[in-house]
């Protein structure tokens, strides 16, 4: 046990401290694996290896096709042309709404957190500009439109955290509607909120829009030649018809995007193969990034402190569901991901959760919503690489930007587990 929790702490701080989980997480899986009295070749060639192999074999054409999709509607200005239409109805007077409800859609949509924030910044710095409001809320806004309610909460988004627990509580994207539109309402409400008293006290204090020191591309040039929003957003509407009513595989309803992507924009053909190939090559890093935490998940469960750990965490008083979103959340944030740490979590803890679902009478659904949430809470640690890139775009600092990234993509987050909690309790889902 106390190995299992060294390891831990070893993963984490390592992992704040920048360091590359695909090979600190093995590293730490040996420190396990030792204190655990493991064979360590054994059990990095095969426990850690088979944990690692599985969840690449699962999920990787996911991640690839995810990746391709969102570097078409990034080349072929479609993203920006969503999210350009969507602050032109909101207009400088609501540009905090203009830009959470731009990001919203974007990854609903299914398009990648990292796309979004591109395609989202110079649109959102030009609204700023307008209703003079300070750039410091920029990374707010973009957080709290990308990686909270439209990544965990909504029924049926496409995105990765939302499909992982599919595997092991046997379920669909729409899994516990009622839980999961009342968690985004609580996120989306109360942040939103967050952000318009952040803006009204910075205006009192006189901190008002500035430009950026270091100007990006310039943003006038890349918001003019764009394709039609209503044509460019039937991609997105071919990802979410097609995995939710249809019941397509989420392989096959990605397939459909890229191609529709590709068809809407025909007259870029001479980038399609250029665009697809990089977003195949950059997917790697982030399916061999959660594999790697997958992999130390195996080794956790392979040693004997392993049913300690679980009897502790099941001890919880409570609901289930409420060890659930602890575990789940202590792993995301130990691990700086929120698919990384659900990862570990469910790999080590996924059949014992189900198992209580069926004993229990709680519907596997409620499970399969705690634990997407859980995952998008403390996984936005300062350490976080989706943090790091959102500040690095905006061009903020921590000190600026960071504490309304942790207010409206963490703390809130965290707590929307329970008003849904609540609620499966009352045997509504």
């Amino acid at each position: 046990m106390l190995g299992i929790i060294i390891g831990l702490v070893l993963l984490m701080f390592l992992a704040y401290r920048g360091y590359s989980i695909i090979w600190v997480a093995p590293l730490c899986a040996l420190v396990v694996a030792l204190t655990g009295k493991l064979e360590l070749l054994p059990a990095y060639k095969d426990t850690y290896m088979t944990g690692f192999v599985g969840f690449t074999k699962s999920w990787f054409p996911v991640f690839m096709l995810g990746a391709i999709f969102g570097h078409l509607m990034d080349y072929t200005g479609a993203a920006r042309s969503i999210a350009q239409w969507l602050t032109k109805v909101f207009g400088a007077k609501r540009a905090i709404l203009g830009v959470v409800i731009g990001c919203a859609v974007l990854t609903y949509g299914g398009i990648s957190l990292f796309v979004v924030v591109f395609a989202m910044y110079p649109l959102a710095v030009a609204l700023f500009r307008e209703a003079n409001i300070s750039r410091k809320l920029i990374p707010g806004a973009i957080a709290l439109g990308s990686f909270t309610f439209t990544m965990t909460a909504v029924p049926g988004t496409p995105q990765i955290q939302n499909l992982i627990p599919m595997d092991y509580f046997h379920t669909t994207p729409t899994a516990a509607p009622i839980m999961g539109t009342v968690a985004a309402l609580f996120m989306f409400g109360l942040g939103y909120s967050y952000l318009m008293w952040r803006e009204k006290k910075l205006f009192t204090k006189g901190d008002v829009f500035t430009e950026p020191l270091k100007k990006q591309e310039n943003n006038e040039e890349v918001l003019v030649n764009l394709p039609n929003p209503f044509i460019s957003v039937l991609p997105l509407l071919s990802v979410i018809l097609t995995l939710n009513l249809l019941n397509w595989d989420i392989v096959l309803a990605l397939i459909s995007g890229i191609i529709l992507s590709m068809l809407t924009n025909v007259k870029l053909y001479k980038g399609f193969t250029k665009t697809i190939s990089a977003g195949a090559t950059g997917s790697i890093t982030a399916i061999i990034n959660t594999s790697a935490a997958v992999g130390f998940g195996a080794i956790v469960r392979a040693v004997p402190g392993f049913q300690t750990l679980t009897d502790l965490v099941l001890g919880i008083k409570g609901s289930p569901l409420i060890s659930e979103a602890v575990a789940v959340n202590i792993l995301a944030g130990s691990t700086g991901s929120a698919s990384g740490g659900m990862g570990i979590a469910l790999a080590a803890l996924g059949d014992k959760y189900y198992q209580l679902a069926l004993e229990t009478g709680i519907s596997p659904q409620a499970f399969h919503r705690i634990a997407s949430l859980a995952s998008g809470g403390l996984d936005t640690l300062p350490h976080n690489g989706a943090v790091l890139t959102l500040l690095a775009i905006t061009g903020m600092t921590h000190k600026e930007s960071y504490i309304d990234i942790f207010i409206t993509s963490l703390v809130l987050p965290v707590l929307s587990s329970i008003p849904a909690i609540i609620i499966a309790n009352l045997g509504i889902y």
